[in-house]
Order: structure tokens, then C-alpha cells, then sequence
């Protein structure tokens, strides 16, 4: 039982940060340098904005334009007060434009249009962001710049809320980079895709033998079911993201994303009563062509440069292979050295899946039938 303690609390760690919320908290901050001159586009959730400021005023659940526009001032002075843009360390000041609704996959965002006039033509731009890190350390700022002919993207985080362009661009090393550092961080907190992959995997290290789970002999044996899982989810759903991405296949992100919700939900089951058996490889395909679509969604969100769209693309792909082989990397040593304990096949495998069908079971309620029951 001893042994098995480190995986139960790395598992309930985990599964503590899944369970409180499928979608993260991010915005989406979109600037342009035109000279001396920044305009700009800020989308943030208006969930996380009624969480700061309070702006269901009738606590009917729903925020109407009423209410949004009643405290537009508000949100504008508590937004721009967390961002700051500096020319060389000389401040821009901002000034606030026109007020906007817009929905992302997610949920409904406020639109804030804003400018700014910095002293002097730029050679490096800082952007310094501090929105929301008082209230919640896990939010991040998706960053999509435009300077000159060249656009890049970053992320800010409670760790890193200040980013520094330079003005001349970064070369395509660093465009390859910044993309590939977003498909890692959107990897990590795909909750529904880690959901998936993890249950597709939890059985690599066991057998079916007699209507029961026993763990393989040889280690040899659960590596290439594993390497067959991951390889057949990351060619499918790049497939559909290289598609999606370039606009030759589009689909309804609602479709998408329940289709998501139960392929997590089919997947978990199957551990629990075993069809698929040693194809799960085909699963993965099958369902990773969906996920794909959601990559694809989320890599929209960020913006592609036109000037470097393959470069950019190649990129936020192979991030979210690493980061998907970062989570096999530390799965895989556990899960092996559990695979003979009762925890492992009992809490683990069965229990586990069970929960995860029921939490995959709650997000394609709200997903396919615009409900709110955990979001």
C-alpha cells in the first residue's frame, strides 16, 4: 500500500484540478502596431468579470446587455488598469474604444476596443498584463501581435505577465517557438483530451484474462500499446487540425465539442466494460479526428500569421506532442510500477473511469443542450 501513496496523491492533485472546471480562465488580446500607434481588441469572459466585479445585478444567472452596459465604464477602468504597453520603457497610455459582445466556445466574452499613442516608433514593445492573477493564479492572457508584416503570439501567466517584442520581428525560430509553446500549454490544460488519452491508456500495463485485469510481464508489451495509442491519436487529429486550420473542413463547435464529451465518456466506459479490447488504438484514431477539430478551434483562437501559416501551424502541432508525451512520460513509470496493486486496477482503472464517465456525462449536457450544471 506504501507504494502505491505516491500515485494516489499525484492522482487526486490532478483529478482536483479537473474536476473544478473544464474550461480554464483566458482572454484574448489582439494588438497591432502602426508606428507610434497600438490598436487593439481585448476579449474576456464575462463569467470571469461577473466573478471580479458583480455584474449579474438580478442574480438570474445570465448577464443581459443591460447589465453589461450599465457598468461598462467599470469594466473598462478595472481591465485597462491591469494592462500597460511601454515603447522602449516609455508608457503608452491607453485610451478606451467601443464596447462589444462576442461568443467563443466557451461562453459569452466582453469585446473592449481600445488605442494607444506611444511617444516614439517602438524599437522593442513591452506588454505588461496583471488581469485576474489576484483572483486566480491558473488564468492566462493569449497574446496575438501584429508588428509590421510579421504577427507573433505569447502567453501571459501569474509567472510571466510581462512579454517584450521586438519591433523588427523575432525570425522564424522564434515564430516555430512561441506557437510550440502554445500547443504544449493548450495540451496541458485540455482537460477532455488528457481525459481521453489517460483513459485510452490506463489498461496499457494490464491484460484481460478470465473477465478479469491482471499487469503484463513484460514492460516491452505495455510501451507498444502504449506508442500505438499516442500514435494513432496524434496522426488523427493532426490530420483534422491541418485541415480545419486551413479552412478546408469546418464544423459546428457545439457538434464538436459533445462529440468530444462523449468520446471521453466512451472511453472511460470501455475500462469498465471492455469492448473495444486491444484495439483501443483504433479509438484513438477514430475519436482523435474529432479532438483535432478542437485543437483546430483553440488555434483559431490565437490567430495564424498568413506570412508564416505552415511555419506556425508546424509548430503549435508539435507543442501539443510534447506536451502529450510529457504526460505519457510520467504516466507510464507510475502506472507500471502500480499495475500489480489492487489500487491501481480497482481505484484506479475502474473507479477512476467511472468517475471520469460521469464528469464526461456532465460536460456533454452542457455542451450539446447549452446547459449549466459544473461549468
Amino acid at each position: 500500500m506504501r507504494r502505491c501513496l505516491p500515485f494516489v496523491i499525484v492522482l487526486l492533485c490532478w483529478w482536483s484540478q479537473v474536476a473544478w472546471a473544464h474550461k480554464p480562465s483566458d482572454s484574448y488580446l489582439t494588438l497591432r502596431l502602426d508606428g507610434a500607434t497600438v490598436v487593439g481588441q481585448w476579449d474576456i469572459a464575462l463569467r470571469d468579470l461577473d466573478f471580479a466585479l458583480g455584474l449579474d445585478a438580478d442574480q438570474d444567472s445570465a448577464i443581459t446587455w443591460g447589465e453589461l452596459r450599465a457598468r461598462h465604464a467599470e469594466i473598462a477602468a478595472y481591465a485597462f488598469a491591469r494592462l500597460k504597453l511601454l515603447a522602449d520603457g516609455d508608457d503608452c497610455p491607453l485610451v478606451a474604444g467601443e464596447h462589444l459582445v462576442d461568443q467563443h466556445s466557451d461562453g459569452g466574452y466582453a469585446v473592449l476596443r481600445f488605442s494607444a499613442v506611444c511617444p516614439h516608433v517602438p524599437a522593442g514593445l513591452d506588454a505588461d498584463y496583471r488581469l485576474f492573477f489576484d483572483l486566480d493564479a491558473q488564468h492566462k492572457g493569449l497574446l496575438n501581435i501584429t508588428l509590421g508584416a510579421a504577427t507573433e503570439s505569447g502567453v501571459f501567466a501569474a509567472d510571466a505577465p510581462r512579454l517584450h517584442f521586438d519591433t523588427g520581428g523575432g525570425g522564424s525560430w522564434r515564430q516555430f517557438r512561441d506557437y510550440a509553446r502554445n500547443g504544449v500549454w493548450h495540451i496541458w490544460i485540455g482537460f477532455d483530451h488528457i481525459l481521453f488519452l489517460l483513459s485510452l491508456l490506463l489498461p496499457a500495463v494490464l491484460l484481460r484474462r478470465d473477465g478479469a485485469w491482471a499487469g503484463r510481464e513484460r514492460f516491452p508489451a505495455a510501451l507498444w500499446e502504449v506508442a500505438r495509442v499516442v500514435t494513432a491519436f496524434t496522426l488523427a487529429h493532426s490530420i483534422t487540425l491541418t485541415l480545419a486550420t486551413l479552412g478546408v473542413v469546418a464544423l459546428p463547435s457545439r457538434w464538436v465539442e459533445s462529440a468530444i464529451a462523449a468520446s471521453v465518456v466512451l472511453a472511460a466506459l470501455n475500462n469498465v466494460y471492455p469492448v473495444i479490447g486491444e484495439r483501443r488504438w483504433a479509438m484513438a484514431f477514430a475519436f482523435g479526428l474529432i479532438h483535432g477539430f478542437g485543437f483546430a478551434s483553440v488555434l483559431g483562437d490565437l490567430g495564424l500569421p498568413r506570412g508564416a501559416l505552415l511555419l506556425s501551424l508546424v509548430g503549435f502541432n508539435v507543442g501539443v506532442e510534447l506536451g502529450q508525451l510529457a504526460i505519457v512520460a510520467v504516466f507510464l513509470p507510475l502506472a507500471w510500477w502500480l499495475r500489480d496493486a489492487w489500487v491501481y486496477r480497482r481505484l484506479v482503472l475502474v473507479a477512476g473511469s467511472v468517475a471520469v464517465a460521469a464528469l464526461a456525462l456532465a460536460w456533454l449536457a452542457e455542451r450539446a443542450f447549452d446547459m449549466k450544471l459544473i461549468s
